[in-house]
């Protein structure tokens, strides 16, 4: 009996194999299939700057402007930015600039420097220390009309302050016709950029107009 007993417990670690031999063993994990990727479009080149361009881009090196050059965009509706800069130091700040096309760069910053500064100092008595805008780029129709505004081709810029280093304000809105300083040296600033921006409206031109010198390079010339 004692031979038997053993013989049969010497048969269960082979009965315990055979259960998990054959068939019952786990399948070995079959690697993932890679999904394909997509080819990456080819990047597109960028356009070489024209005459126009390469000239007025001259003319800022010339005149120690820091500006940093940007790409053509197509923000659809017919909003495309060609020849754009981004003005970074003029001599004097000035908020809400970003694209510009490089002539309506070029003739604002010369406007500022030799034309809206000096006055600032001789008929105000103080430096020109700081100008606000209203912005350039805006991709948006004429109001009221469904032509484009030179805005969406950021060919147009709007001021709204100029600030002085004594502290004062002189805004389009309060001081055209406010006290008769700031009423002759907004008026002066503005002849003057009618001589440098292809339009320049005030507001003396409609109410939309009535806190702002909306100046551009482009349409037919108009100063009013």
């Amino acid at each position: 009996m004692r031979f038997g007993w053993i013989g049969l417990a010497g048969l269960a670690p082979l009965l315990l194999l055979g259960c998990v031999s054959g068939d019952d063993r786990p399948e070995p994990r079959r690697p993932a299939a890679k999904t394909a990727r997509k080819p990456r479009p080819a990047p597109r080149a960028p356009e070489p700057p024209t005459a126009e361009t390469r000239q007025c881009l001259a003319d800022l090196d010339a005149d120690r402007v820091d500006y940093r050059t940007l790409p053509t965009q197509d923000f659809g509706g017919g909003c495309v930015v060609v020849g754009a800069v981004q003005l970074l130091d003029i001599g004097v700040p000035v908020s809400g600039l970003k694209s510009m096309r490089c002539p309506l760069a070029r003739n604002f910053s010369n406007w500022v420097r030799y034309g809206v500064a000096p006055a600032a100092k001789q008929m105000l008595g103080s430096d020109l220390v700081r100008i606000e805008s209203y912005g350039t780029f805006n991709c948006r129709p004429i109001a009221g009309s469904g032509r484009l505004s030179e805005h969406g081709r950021a060919n147009a810029v709007d001021i709204a302050v100029f600030v002085l280093a004594d502290g004062r304000r002189v805004s389009v809105l309060n001081g055209w016709q406010g006290a008769d300083d700031q009423r002759r040296f907004l008026r002066t600033v503005f002849k003057s950029a009618c001589r440098r921006f292809t339009t320049a409206l005030g507001p003396e031109y409609n109410s939309a107009h009535a806190n702002h010198f909306h100046l551009d390079m482009g349409g037919r010339p108009l100063c009013r």
